[in-house]
């Protein structure tokens, strides 16, 4: 997915390294170098994926992303980009964690070392 920068709108360095980071993921993705679990941006929304993970479309019952099982509903989302945390919890049990929430919750905190200017290192391999 190209990003576009608004006409009369000059590109930050963040976006560029936004822009820069999505189209390494989307090809590593595609030749099988990256899982997309694995992934610290969204190609659906063109964002770091810890600022639309709340978003409806990262919700799946099958693979359990953002899924209690037991209450048959969606966990609730919180991300402090100021401490730099992120949780999900179901909130009708308190719990709701998964293999797949848990990969979701590390790749949220790798996106927000990242798009903090972190040092998180890519792990996408050349």
């Amino acid at each position: 997915m190209k990003q576009q920068v608004p006409r009369g709108q000059v590109r930050t360095l963040a976006s560029h390294a936004l822009a820069h980071w999505l189209a390494a993921e989307d090809q590593a993705e595609d030749t099988g170098r990256l899982d997309a679990d694995d992934r610290l941006t969204c190609h659906v929304h063109g964002r770091w994926i810890h600022q639309c993970v709340s978003s409806r479309v990262h919700v799946n019952p099958v693979t359990r992303h953002r899924w209690c099982r037991d209450c048959e509903t969606e966990l609730t989302v919180a991300v402090d980009e100021l401490a730099r945390t992120v949780t999900m919890r179901c909130p009708r049990c308190k719990q709701g964690s998964s293999t797949a929430t848990t990969r979701l919750v590390t790749a949220c905190r790798a996106s927000l070392s990242r798009a903090g200017g972190g040092t998180t290192r890519a792990r996408i391999a050349a």
